[in-house]
This record gives C-alpha cells, structure tokens and sequence, in this order.
C-alpha cells in the first residue's frame, strides 16, 4: 500500500542525467515521491547512485537489469518511470512503460526518429498515460520573461526571429567525446542539443513547424578536420594515453570524483569510454547547422548552432509589428586554459550575464529587469524538477510542464533539418508526422 498517497518511481538509465531527478524524488520532494527501483544495463553505476542515495539518508532502492525492466514495474509496483537513458533508447521504454499502465518523465530528446515519436504518439492514445519532457530550459526565469513579454503583445504580431546558439570549445567538444558523436545513439545536435531551442521558439511565439530547409556539416572535429588545422593528437580515449597529457580537448574523468565512480569505474561492465578524442575517427554527427523555418502562424525563423565558438551563449532576436524584442545571454565569455570541466558538474569560472531588450517603435528601447537564478541551468533545473516531482496543484500559468506533444513538435523540426541536410530540399513537416 502507498504510503502518504506517494507516486511510486523507477528511474532506467543511471548515468549523470538521472542523478538531477534522483535527487528531486528521493530527497527534495519525497513528501509526494517515492523512489523505489533503478534499472540500467550497468551495474556498477546503479551502485553508485545507490551510494550517494544512502549518503543523502536514503535507503538504497532494488537494482534490476535493464532486460528486466517490466518485471521491474510490476514487482515493484511503479507509477511513473522516469526515462534516462542513451538517447536512441528513449521511445521503447517510453512505450514499454505506458503500455504497463505507468506514466513517463522522459529525459530529452523524447526520441531520436520519426518512428519512435509515432510509437511514442500512438502509445499515449492507445493508453491514456501521460508522458513529461523534461525541457528544463522552459523553467529560466530568462525564457520565462521572453514567454511573457511576447505573449502580452509588447512587439505586435510576430513576423521572424533569428536564434544563434553558441556551445563552446568545452561543452561543444563534449558531444564529440561520448555516444553522442554517434548519430544513430543521437540523432545529431539537431536532435540531442537543438530539441530545447525548437521547443522554445514553439513555446514562446505559440506557433508549430509548417516548412523545413537546412544545410549542416563537420566542420571542425572529427580526424580529418583535426588533422588539417592541427588540433589532432594520436590517441582514442585520455586515461592511460601520454599524447593526450597537454591536448587542450581531453577530459581527465579521473580528476573528478563523481565521473570517476560513475564511468571510469564502470568500464568492465559495458567498455563504455566517456573521454573519447573529439578528433578521433567515429563521428557521425556535424558541428556547424544553418536551419530555416516557416510556422503555422506565418512567423520565419533562422536558426544557427556552432559547437566549436570561443565563448558560449546565444542570441535570440524577434521582430514583430510593433517592435523588436532582443536576448542576450553570456554564459561564459571565453574559455580559461585550465582543463575542460565536465559539463553540469561544474560551473565556468569565467564572465556570464544576461540582457533583454524592448525595442517599440518611434519610442526609446526598454531594457526589461532580469532575476537570475542559482543553481543547474540557471535555476531552471531546480525550477523543473519541483514543477514535475512537487507540489501537484502548483499553478503553471505559462503553460510550461511539456507534454508528449510538445516533445514530438520541437522534434519535428530536427528531424525534418536532418533529412534536408542530406536531400538538400525544404521538408514540410506534415509529411513526416501529421500532430
């Protein structure tokens, strides 16, 4: 029996993206929460979190193989898995969960391809269970203020946007380090990476995907790349390698305790590397991504994402009938010299701020006060979590808790630039999924 009328939670998928919602349900809101199974194809990183569970004064939760997944849901009586897993995953356990009468919290993207985002979108009807995107981007007090600001109508009727987004030489590497830089475990940074930004311009301007052009490529990582400019160095992976003491591009997981235990440690279960050579051969995914699109509400935007810039932000411009609205955010100016830090783990040292501008016309631009948030993400991480694990009559007056389809629609726009990237024509967005 249910204690306290507690949901009852399982958590697939036990790498460092699980750790943020194993927290917010066995700790920060075990008022509503109850965690109760891990499962995972690696048992040494459910041991892990198990670990820093108990060291957090929580009991340790079963631990199941992830080919016992559904007898995981029914011994263990779940409600709510909450999916975490390698990307390419996501739409099975999706499915094998709602069909076992569980609702899903899934990590992003929702999935990494248009049939599993039709067998996400047919489960959900089939079933009637609910399924949350955790877009943990939609819960920044920065993307709140753009949210409100639009919807009052302070630039008229939207007619473009253009979106730039930065990753930098430490972030942006990163994806050429692990599983990502394979686009069959990713779907490419159009998918893994630009979900939340196709999200936020669907969420912010209210409107879907009709019309789809795109040009990407591998611009600066991957072998060939690295060695014509000179940033190749002779190894696969940092541990153990000499070439790879003084390259600028190797994470030392072995000098951060938590990725350490997490995936050096457990290499002897599944040989999976997380310090792989940006510039190694492998990668399957680009670098450089120029996407157009035109919306249901007749609204463009131009959209840009470079994973190899020397400082990390983005820029998100719209102009409307009445105005123009301007972001800016800096989240850091520039990379240090000092090792690459693990990203979400550990902050950048260097400058950050933010700026939101109004600019009517025939009136004097107004800058709009901004309340930046500590913690993951700028607050939002710690925003999203007691959204989805707190409280469940908090009011959401913005509409910001992402449903099944809110996952497929920002999806849409990804999938539909990955398949004008190798056709080199617009895509119409129905033509893969009517929504």
């Amino acid at each position: 029996m249910k204690s306290l009328g507690r949901r009852r939670y399982a958590v697939v998928g036990t790498g460092s993206r699980a750790e943020r919602h194993i927290r917010a349900i066995a700790v920060d809101h075990g008022e509503h929460c109850e965690l109760v199974a891990f499962a995972d194809t690696n048992a040494v990183r459910m041991r892990v979190h198990n670990e820093r569970l108990t060291a957090l004064g929580h009991p340790a939760v079963p631990m199941y193989p992830a080919d016992e997944f559904l007898a995981m849901i029914q011994r263990e009586r779940v409600d709510v898995v909450v999916v975490a897993t390698v990307d390419r995953f996501h739409a099975s356990y999706i499915v094998q969960a709602l069909e076992a009468g569980c609702d899903v919290v899934t990590e992003k993207p929702m999935t990494t391809n248009v049939a599993g985002a039709r067998n996400v979108l047919e489960a959900v009807e089939r079933t009637g269970r609910k399924v949350t995107v955790a877009f943990n981007y939609r819960y920044s007090p920065i993307h709140e203020k753009v949210r409100e600001v639009l919807a009052d109508g302070a630039i008229g009727e939207v007619g473009s946007a253009h979106f730039e987004w930065l990753l930098d030489v430490r972030h942006g590497a990163d994806y050429f380090r692990r599983w990502h830089r394979d686009k069959t475990n990713s779907g490419g940074l159009m998918v893994h990476k630009a979900t939340h930004h196709f999200d936020l311009v669907n969420w912010w301007l209210g409107t879907t995907p009709e019309t789809v052009f795109a040009q990407g490529r591998l611009f600066f990582y991957g072998k060939e790349n690295g060695s014509r400019r000179g940033h190749a160095r002779d190894y696969e992976r940092v541990h153990g390698s000499v070439a790879a003491k003084d390259d600028p591009f190797a994470l030392h997981i072995e000098q951060d305790e938590w990725q350490r235990r997490l995936y050096l440690e457990a290499e002897s279960e599944d040989g999976y590397w997380r310090d792989q050579n940006p510039f190694a051969p492998g990668v399957s995914i680009e670098d450089d991504m120029a996407v157009l699109v035109r919306y249901a509400s007749g609204a463009s935007l131009t959209y840009h994402l470079t994973a190899y810039s020397p400082w990390e932000g983005y820029r998100f411009m719209v102009n409307g009938s009445a105005g123009r609205l301007e972001l800016e955010v800096v989240e850091n100016s520039w990379v240090s010299g000092q090792r690459p830090a693990v990203h979400g783990v550990e902050a950048n040292p260097e400058e950050h701020w933010a700026r939101l501008t109004v600019r009517p016309l025939f009136e004097r631009p107004v800058e709009i006060e901004l309340k930046l948030a500590e913690g993951g993400h700028g607050g939002a991480d710690e925003r999203m979590t007691a959204a989805i694990y707190g409280e469940p009559t908090e009011p959401d007056p913005l509409g910001r808790r992402a449903t099944h389809r809110d996952g497929a629609m920002s999806l849409l726009t990804g999938f539909a630039a990955n398949e004008s990237f190798e056709t080199g024509r617009p895509v119409q967005v129905d033509d893969l999924i009517k929504l």
